[in-house]
């Protein structure tokens, strides 16, 4: 996956009284210091589009909350309980149009130094339910909070409540930091991170993750739980060349990948196991080539132990790569296949939380594909959130899922139950109001 950028948001209240678009609002928000208060909305044109033929929730469950009858995610905020969660999830759920729950099926890509009009605006009016910062900032936690909560203050609504937007990055350290400047550290890279003792790197994540939430980011894509052998080191494109990984073999990417993500479970942050099966052997980069295979790994692979391990932990979010694995799947990529969503990820693992892509939206890996096809193959699969650094594709991925939904019970019932696990991530991070 790329290396992306973010900033921060203060305070709503006043920009979003004006019920200005988001994207003027954000535009407004980086060039003149606006400030906005989260949590407050205005009337927009998702708006609109949420509250017809909706209805209104029924009992409220609380927030969730670090402490009392909640249970904690090993890689993200405090958990409240699943009877909690689920009442909450079945309120907004049973509210919302196909649009919108179509609409929490894609995380769009901006720009975090300068969010792009066009692109914000094909974002709200297509009902997207999450965004990842992407590029590079130095722009510190301040100005990027700025942006975030000029984002927030324009989402949907269901029965009258807003649905929280999530917002992600990637800041995994070394080249891959999108979030620069005042108020964020240089976090080093992983090959460095994996030399510290567990103990300290789970101190340092945990001061990180307080950087990122102060600057409104709710999920960082990251701990890389690949397995880069030494034989291969910086041949490795993606992974070794970029000193991405923290070590050579499964014990150290195990304990340290769990340290990142106990972590950033500390400070309220939820985290991404990233990029199942792996990356570790193969050699080119799925984002600027076609045709990555991986002609080792096998589904009982030593490889795979640290995503069995965040798994079993409670990682709320996997990350599924767009190569090729020979030995799981020789016939799909892994983002497509039934064999690695379904049997590997869901039923071997037993995961049971939100399965997100990598993009899918410019990657070369995928670019023989149509967005639409990008889209159902990976809902069909069994994946949950679609990640493209592009939001000028999700029409046309959006208006896919929608008909199919319409022709095919049985794919709609897969939508809404991945609509379900993002709304239930997303209950657990404190971004859903109930009641």
């Amino acid at each position: 996956m790329r290396i992306r950028v973010r900033r921060r948001p203060r305070s709503r209240r006043t920009a979003l009284r004006t019920g200005v678009p988001l994207t003027t609002l954000a535009l407004a928000v980086a060039g003149c210091g606006a400030s906005v208060t989260p949590g407050t909305t205005t009337t927009s044109l998702r708006d609109t589009a949420a509250t017809r033929g909706t209805q209104s929730p029924g009992a409220a469950s609380p927030t969730p909350s670090p402490t009392g009858t909640g249970t904690a995610t090993a890689t993200g905020t405090a958990r409240t309980t699943p009877t909690a969660a689920a009442t909450c999830t079945d309120q907004i759920l049973s509210g919302m149009t196909t649009a919108q729950r179509v609409g929490e099926l894609f995380m769009g890509g901006i720009n975090a130094a300068k969010p792009d009009q066009a692109q914000l605006r094909i974002l709200r009016d297509n009902h997207v339910g999450s965004v990842m910062l992407t590029g590079r900032s130095t722009a510190g936690t301040a100005a990027t909070r700025k942006i975030v909560d000029g984002f927030r203050g324009q989402t949907d609504r269901v029965g009258g409540k807003q649905v929280g937007l999530l917002v992600a990055t990637d800041q995994e350290g070394g080249k891959v930091q999108v979030l620069n400047g005042p108020g964020f550290s240089a976090m080093p890279n992983g090959v460095t991170q994996g030399k510290k003792s567990p103990t300290m790197l789970r101190a340092e994540a945990a001061i990180w993750a307080q950087q990122l939430k102060r600057a409104g980011v709710d999920l960082n894509l990251a701990p890389v739980a690949d397995v880069v052998p030494a034989s291969l080191g910086t041949r490795n494109i993606p992974i070794g060349s970029f000193q991405r990984e923290y070590g050579n073999t499964p014990g150290p990417v195990t304990s340290h990948t769990g340290a990142f993500a106990a972590g950033f479970k500390q400070s309220g942050v939820l985290t991404t196991l990233k990029h199942f099966p792996g990356l570790g052997q193969v050699i080119g980069n799925t984002d600027t080539t076609a045709n990555v295979v991986d002609s080792v790994t096998t589904s009982s692979s030593a490889s795979l132990d640290p995503f069995k391990a965040g798994i079993q932990a409670g990682s709320p979010f996997v990350m599924v790569s767009s190569a090729t694995y020979n030995k799981i799947d020789a016939k799909h990529i892994a983002a497509f296949s039934p064999t690695v969503i379904g049997q590997l990820l869901r039923g071997q693992m037993g995961f049971k939380g939100v399965v997100i892509s990598d993009d899918i939206g410019n990657a070369v890996a995928v670019r023989s594909f149509t967005p639409a096809q990008r889209a159902l193959d990976f809902t069909s699969a069994g994946g949950d959130m679609i990640l493209t650094v592009r939001p000028d594709v999700i029409p046309a991925m959006a208006q896919a899922i929608q008909t199919r939904m319409g022709q095919d019970a049985s794919y709609k019932a897969k939508v809404d139950a991945s609509v379900r696990r993002i709304l239930d991530a997303k209950h657990n991070a404190g971004l859903l109001q109930c009641g």
